[in-house]
């Protein structure tokens, strides 16, 4: 009888990168995020960045990073230490991240919100690596993104 490893590690190699696929920015895109942010992939976490939407002219505007798994299970942010690089129009901003609650990390920065919009989050869990994920959080979302997800075997990480 044939060793079974052989198998066995290439379908581990075949779901490891079918995951890595469901998750790019344009997957994410097509996900309704919990907290009604954009969701980007930030190694093995998930940064949902939550700004202002609304703001005509740069004022202080909070900055709102939610920290999970891939399972949306919330990570704990104690310890943690963040920014928050803001490019909106031609305006540059670094906002000073730092926990807030159970998996948040937040700040306050002079933005304005505008659909050219990109952000760098940058942050390093207690006693981890910096992780880092960007943004274009207004910008507007394509059509393909707004309709309902192709239904292509993705379990959606809600278990």
């Amino acid at each position: 009888m044939k060793s079974l490893k052989p198998v066995v590690a290439l379908i581990a190699s075949l779901f490891v990168a079918s995951a890595a696929l469901a998750h790019s920015d344009e997957y994410l895109d097509t996900q309704k995020s919990p907290n009604g942010g954009q969701t980007r992939m930030a190694s093995i976490y998930h940064f949902e960045l939550v700004v202002a939407k609304d703001s005509k002219e740069a004022k202080d505007n909070p900055v709102v990073v939610h920290v999970t798994d891939h399972a949306w299970a919330k990570i704990s942010t104690a310890g943690a230490v963040g920014t928050a690089t803001i490019l909106a129009g031609k305006t540059k901003v670094s906002v000073k991240l730092v926990p807030a609650g159970e998996n948040l990390m937040q700040g306050v920065g002079k933005y304005a919100s505008t659909p050219d919009m990109k952000v760098v989050v940058s942050i390093t869990l207690a006693g981890k690596s910096p992780e880092q994920a960007r943004f274009t959080p207004l910008a507007p979302v394509a059509a393909a993104a707004t309709a309902a997800p192709a239904k292509d075997g993705h379990m959606d990480h809600k278990h």
